[in-house]
C-alpha cells in the first residue's frame, strides 16, 4: 500500500513539474531477461555531463512509467538510468524524445546479502527461496558425519530409513555442493561425509533443477544442498576406521571423498558383523514417485519364506549380519554444464534371523491360530550400475540414464509350524536394464519443446522348495512326499514416449503432452510335487499358469502453470486411452479391455507471508489392475497362503484431497506444520479367503467393495536460545476403513492409530550435550468380531548424553526403552543402553574407541501387531552384547 501511495504523490508531483518547465515526457517499459515486468523500479532521468538527477519516477506493476523531461533541456544532454535491487543497474542515452525507452534487466550478481547477527546464538540466513544452517553452530565434537548434524537442525526430521523431511515435507534430493551425485539414495552422503567439512546445510524450496523451466513451470519440491569448507574443496577426504571386538566382532570403513567443483566422488568399502545394515545405505527414498512418473507397474517379488515381521528396533539391535559393500559414486563438471556420473555398487550379505511367532485371526463363531518357529539364513548378492549424462544449461537440457541392476538371494529356513518340522530354500534372481532419455529445448520464440524416451526389461525367476510332507493331505492325497516346489518368472517389457510443448508467457505457461506406453508380461508358474522316487508331478491341474498380458496406452495432457511469487498453480488435465489384453489358454482365459480414462490434478501454493504458506492437492485416478490380478491357477505366496484370481481385470477409481499449512520464522528458529489427507479408493474387485489352521486361501470375486482413509499430522520445532535447546515434537491420527470376505462373510474394518512424539537435544555447554525423545503410539482395530476389543499401546523412550572432560576424551552413554501393554497379555518391557569412550592421541592425529552396544545384554526381544483382525505375537532372538575397539583416522 505505502507503495501505491508513492507512486500517486509521484505522478502528482510530475503532473506539476510537467507545468512549471517540463515539457514531452519519456516512456518505456522495464522487464527482466525472462520477459517479466518489473514492478517499483526506480526510473532517474540525467545531466549525461554532471551526472545530476533531473527528475525521477518509478515503474507501475506492469514495468512501464512515464518521466517528463524539461523543455529547456537539450535532447543529447539526457540520460535514463534504471536501478532495482536484484538487477544490474542499466542507462541508456536518449536520442528521440519521442522514441520509447525499453529496458531488459538482468539479474545482478551482487545480490542483497541476509542480514546477519553477529551473536554466539544460532542464526539462520535466507536469500529468497533457500535457507540455510551453519552446521558449527548446531554441531558438537561428538558428531562423526554430517547425518549426525542433521538430525539436530530445528524444523529438520530425520527417519528411521534415513528419509529427510523439512517442516514436514519429504525431500526430494540432497545435493553436494550444487551437485546431483546420489539422486535420492542420500544415505550415502548422511552417513558417510564428515561433518567436519560441511560448512552449511542448505534448504531450497520450490526447487526447480531444470534450468528451462525455472519460473516458468511449478515446483513445490524441496531439496537440500551440502556446501563445504574452502579447505575441504582442495583436498581428498577420508575418515577411516578399524574395529574389532568380542564375541567375533569386526568392523571397517574405509572411504575417499573429494568435492572440488570439477569433480566429486564418494567411494568407499565397508563391512562389519555389529548389526550395522549397509543395505540401508541404498534406500531410494523417492523410487514410488519415480515409478508413477515413468507409469510402469514392475512385478514384485511373488514368494517368501514366510510372514515374519521386523522388530520395531533399531536394526542394529536384532540383525545377525556379515555384509561387505563397494560402493563407487563419481561426478565430473566438464565445460557448458555438462556433467558425467557412475553410480555403481556390489554388496554382500550373509544374515541370520531367529524368531518365533504366534497368530491369533479371529473370525465371527471361531478363531484361527498359528504357531511357527523359523531359523532363517539369508545371502542376498546386490550389484547395481548407473552411467548418467547431464547437460543442465538455461536454452538446453539433456539427460540420459543408463542403468542395470541384478538382485540374486539363497535364503534359507528351518521351519517348525503347528507342530511340524518342515525346510525351505528360497531363491530368486532379479535383473532389471532400463534407459531414460530426457532432453528439453528452448526455441527463440521462448517456447520450449521436450522429448522422452523410457524402455525397460526385466525378469525375475523365483523358486521355493517346502518339504517333506508339507500338508501332503491337502498336496499330495496324504500321500508322503519329499518336497513342494513352487516356480514363479514374470519377464516383462516396457516402454513410455512422448513429445512435450510448452508456451510461457507473462503470466502462465502452457504445457501440451502426447505419447504413448506398451507393456508385456508374461506370468510364468508351476507347483509340483517331488516325489520320494524323485518323479515330479503338477500338484494339480489348477496349479500352473502361462498367463500373457499386453498393456497399450495413447495419452495426451494439457497442463497449465502459474509459477507466481505469491500464488503458484498447476492444472493438470490429462487424457488416455488404454487397452489390455490377457490370456491363458490353459484356462481357457482370452480377455481384453478399452477404456478412455481421465485424471486431472490440481497443485495450488498460496504464500500467505513472507515464510508462511497454504498447500492444496486434488488428484482424482482411475486405473486398471496389474498382471499380479489376472492369473487364475493357484500360486503358493509363502508356506501357508495359497493365491488365485476368479474375476474380471480390477479398476480402480482414487480420490485424494490434501491440505497443508506450513509455518516459519527464521530469525526466531520456529518451524510448524498441519496437514490433513483424504484418500477414497472404490474398486470393482474384492479379496476373498478362506483361512483354516493350516493353510490361507484367497480368490479375488467381482464384487465392489471401497477403502476409506483420513491422515492429520501436525510437527512444531523451535530452538530455544535461552536453554541452547532445539524441542520438537508431532501428532498423527490415521484413520483406515476397509472391508474384507473371510470365511464366506462380509467384515467391515476401522483401524485407528494415533502417535505422539516429542524431544529435546541441547547443548548445555562446551562440554555437555544431552537429547532425550519419546514416541507414543496406541493402534486399535473395530469390527463386528472379537478383534473389536482389542488395541495396543506402546511407548519409546530414546535418550543420550555425551561429556567430554577435555578436549582429547570424550564420554557417551545412551539407551532405549521399550514399553508395550495389550489386554488380556503381560506388559512387555526392554531397555538397551550402549556406552563409548573416545580418546584422541594428537601426535598420530587418531582416535581410539571402545564401545560397548547392549550391555546389559538383552538377547530377547517380545512384542505384539495389529491389524484388522489379526493379532501376532512375535519373539526374537537378539546378538546380546558386542565390545568393539576402533581406530579411527583422516586421511
Amino acid at each position: 500500500m505505502s507503495r501505491i501511495i508513492k507512486s500517486v504523490w509521484l505522478l502528482v508531483i510530475g503532473l506539476l513539474f510537467s507545468a512549471h518547465g517540463f515539457g514531452q515526457s519519456i516512456k518505456g517499459t522495464v522487464k527482466d531477461s525472462t520477459g517479466k515486468p518489473v514492478p517499483y523500479a526506480t526510473i532517474n532521468l540525467k545531466n549525461a555531463a554532471t551526472n545530476n538527477i533531473i527528475n525521477y519516477t518509478i515503474t507501475d506493476t506492469r514495468g512501464a512509467y512515464i518521466l517528463p523531461a524539461p523543455a529547456d533541456t537539450p535532447v543529447s544532454g539526457l540520460l535514463v538510468e534504471v536501478r532495482c535491487i536484484g538487477y544490474k543497474n542499466e542507462s541508456r542515452v536518449i536520442t528521440d524524445l519521442q522514441a520509447p525507452v525499453d529496458f531488459t534487466l538482468s539479474v545482478s550478481i551482487n545480490q542483497l546479502q541476509a542480514v546477519v547477527i553477529k551473536s554466539s546464538r544460532p542464526v539462520l540466513r535466507t536469500n529468497g527461496d533457500t535457507l540455510s544452517y551453519k552446521v558449527s553452530d548446531f554441531s558438537s565434537v561428538q558428531d562423526r558425519v554430517i547425518g549426525d548434524v542433521i538430525k539436530k537442525l530445528p524444523g529438520i526430521t530425520v527417519a528411521a530409513d534415513g528419509r529427510i523431511s523439512y517442516n514436514n515435507k519429504p525431500i526430494s534430493n540432497l545435493y553436494i555442493g550444487g551437485d546431483n551425485l546420489l539422486d535420492d539414495k542420500y544415505n550415502i552422503a548422511t552417513t558417510t561425509i564428515p561433518q567436519g567439512v560441511v560448512d552449511q546445510v542448505q534448504v531450497i524450496q520450490n526447487h526447480q533443477p531444470v534450468k528451462v523451466l525455472q519460473n516458468k513451470v511449478m515446483s513445490d519440491d524441496v531439496a537440500l544442498n551440502l556446501s563445504f569448507k574452502k579447505g575441504a574443496k582442495l583436498q581428498m577426504v577420508g575418515q577411516e576406521s578399524i574395529g574389532a571386538g568380542l564375541p567375533g566382532n569386526y568392523d571397517v570403513d574405509l572411504n575417499a571423498m573429494m568435492f572440488k567443483d570439477k569433480y566429486k566422488a564418494i567411494n568407499y568399502l565397508k563391512g562389519n558383523n555389529t548389526g550395522n545394515d549397509l543395505q540401508q545405505d541404498l534406500v531410494s527414498h523417492n523410487f514410488a514417485d519415480n515409478m508413477q512418473r515413468i507409469d510402469n507397474d514392475v512385478p514384485a517379488t511373488m514368494l517368501s519364506l514366510g510372514s515374519v515381521n521386523d522388530p520395531a528396533l533399531s536394526r542394529n539391535r536384532y540383525l545377525f549380519n556379515r555384509p561387505g559393500i563397494l560402493n563407487l559414486n563419481n561426478l565430473v563438471n566438464f565445460k557448458k554444464n555438462v556433467q558425467m556420473k557412475i553410480n555403481a555398487y556390489y554388496l554382500r550379505d550373509t544374515r541370520r534371523q531367529d524368531y518365533s511367532q504366534h497368530t491369533t485371526i479371529f473370525l465371527p463363531g471361531d478363531t484361527v491360530r498359528y504357531n511357527e518357529t523359523q531359523r532363517n539364513r539369508f545371502r542376498p548378492h546386490i550389484l547395481h550400475t548407473q552411467f548418467t549424462l547431464n547437460i543442465n544449461q538455461d536454452k538446453y537440457y539433456l539427460n540420459d540414464v543408463l542403468l542395470m541392476d541384478n538382485n540374486r538371494s539363497t535364503n534359507y529356513s528351518d521351519l517348525n509350524t503347528n507342530g511340524g518340522m518342515v525346510n525351505q530354500v528360497f531363491k530368486d534372481n532379479a535383473l532389471n536394464f532400463s534407459n531414460e532419455f530426457n532432453l528439453i529445448k528452448s526455441l527463440r520464440s521462448n517456447n520450449i519443446i521436450q522429448a522422452y524416451s523410457y524402455i525397460s526389461h526385466s525378469t525375475e525367476p523365483e523358486s521355493r522348495t517346502i518339504g517333506p510332507d508339507y500338508n501332503n493331505p491337502i498336496f499330495n492325497n496324504d500321500v508322503p512326499y519329499a518336497q513342494l516346489v513352487q516356480n514363479v518368472n514374470v519377464p516383462a517389457w516396457y516402454t513410455n514416449n512422448y513429445i512435450s510443448f510448452k508456451i510461457p508467457s507473462n503470466l502462465i505457461t502452457q504445457s501440451f503432452r502426447t505419447g504413448f506406453s506398451v507393456q508385456s508380461q508374461k506370468l510364468n508358474s508351476d507347483l509340483n510335487v517331488v516325489q520320494t522316487n524323485n518323479t515330479i508331478n503338477l500338484q494339480s491341474d489348477s496349479s500352473i499358469n502361462h498367463l500373457n498380458w499386453t498393456r497399450k496406452k495413447l495419452y495426451t495432457e494439457a497442463a497449465y502453470d502459474l509459477p507466481g511469487s505469491i500464488l503458484k498453480v498447476n492444472l493438470t488435465l490429462p487424457l488416455s486411452l488404454q487397452q489390455i489384453n490377457y490370456s491363458d489358454g490353459l484356462y481357457a482365459l482370452r480377455k481384453g479391455l478399452t477404456r478412455l480414462y481421465f485424471n486431472p490434478q490440481l497443485k495450488v501454493k498460496y504464500q500467505t507471508g513472507m515464510e508462511n504458506y497454504l498447500n492444496l492437492l486434488y488428484s482424482y485416478r482411475s486405473e486398471a489392475g496389474t498382471i499380479e490380478d489376472m492369473y487364475q491357477g493357484y500360486i503358493l505366496k509363502d508356506y501357508r497362503t495359497l493365491y488365485a484370481n476368479n474375476a474380471g481385470l480390477t479398476e480402480r477409481q482414487n480420490q485424494l484431497v490434501a491440505l497443508g499449512f506450513n509455518y516459519r520464522k527464521a530469525l526466531t528458529l520456529l518451524f510448524a506444520s498441519l496437514n490433513i489427507v483424504y484418500n477414497h479408493i472404490v474398486s470393482n474387485n474384492i479379496a476373498s479367503e478362506v483361512i483354516t489352521n493350516t493353510l490361507r486361501q484367497r480368490v479375488v470375486l467381482p464384487y465392489r467393495n471401497s477403502t476409506d482413509s483420513w491422515t492429520v499430522n501436525g510437527t512444531v520445532s523451535k530452538y530455544s536460545f535461552a536453554l541452547k535447546t532445539t524441542f520438537s515434537g508431532g501428532i498423527q491420527w490415521q484413520s483406515n476403513k476397509s472391508v474384507q470376505i473371510q470365511n464366506n462373510v462380509l467384515l467391515p474394518f476401522n483401524t485407528i492409530s494415533r502417535t505422539i512424539n516429542a524431544g529435546a537435544d541441547t547443548k548445555v555447554n562446551e562440554q555437555v550435550n544431552f537429547s532425550y525423545k519419546v514416541i507414543f503410539t496406541q493402534i486399535q482395530s473395530h469390527s463386528a468380531v472379537e478383534a473389536s476389543a482389542y488395541h495396543i499401546n506402546q511407548l519409546l523412550q530414546q535418550a543420550s548424553i555425551n561429556y567430554n572432560p577435555v578436549t582429547n576424551l570424550q564420554f557417551k552413554l545412551s539407551g532405549e526403552h521399550y514399553f508395550t501393554r495389550q489386554q488380556g497379555n503381560p506388559e512387555l518391557k526392554y531397555f538397551f543402553a550402549d556406552a563409548s569412550a573416545k580418546f584422541r592421541v594428537e601426535k598420530w592425529k587418531t582416535d581410539l574407541e571402545l564401545s560397548a552396544a547392549n550391555f546389559l545384554n538383552v538377547k530377547t526381544y517380545n512384542t505384539l501387531y495389529l491389524s484388522a483382525n489379526t493379532l501376532t505375537a512375535s519373539s526374537y532372538t537378539l546378538p546380546g552384547r558386542i565390545i568393539l575397539l576402533k581406530i579411527m583416522f583422516h586421511i
